[in-house]
């Protein structure tokens, strides 16, 4: 499996935070607020895979293009950033050794805290 940076979903992840559209969730919350594989499915059908793609940080190349299965690493509700998200992500993507999407995240970290 080769996941690379999604350079698109990082940049709209910027933007969610620069536009104040984050959730100050806790650590564990992620489990919680995820969105079901129905609100997904509800979301690809009225906004298309592009917009959910942006929803990920994370693109496996070597997944079929246009399948849910092709984004990883997600990190919002479709509406906002969670912070908490966040969080189990970068720590995901370090136990996998995707570096460049741990780096995304810590960055995307960096900002909400500072945003605090």
């Amino acid at each position: 499996m080769t996941v690379r940076l999604n350079k698109d979903a990082l940049a709209h992840a910027r933007g969610l935070i620069r536009d104040g559209k984050i959730e100050r969730d806790e650590r564990d919350d992620w489990s919680e607020h995820a969105p079901s594989t129905d609100r997904e499915n509800e979301f690809i059908d009225e906004h298309g895979m592009a917009a959910f793609a942006r929803w990920h940080l994370g693109e496996d190349t070597e997944a079929t293009e246009g399948t849910k299965g092709r984004y990883k690493f997600p990190y919002g509700d479709f509406r906002r950033l969670h912070r908490c998200a966040v969080i189990s992500a970068e720590s995901r993507a370090g136990q996998y050794d995707h570096d460049e999407i741990k780096e995304g995240f810590k960055d995307l970290l960096d900002r909400i805290d500072a945003e605090s």
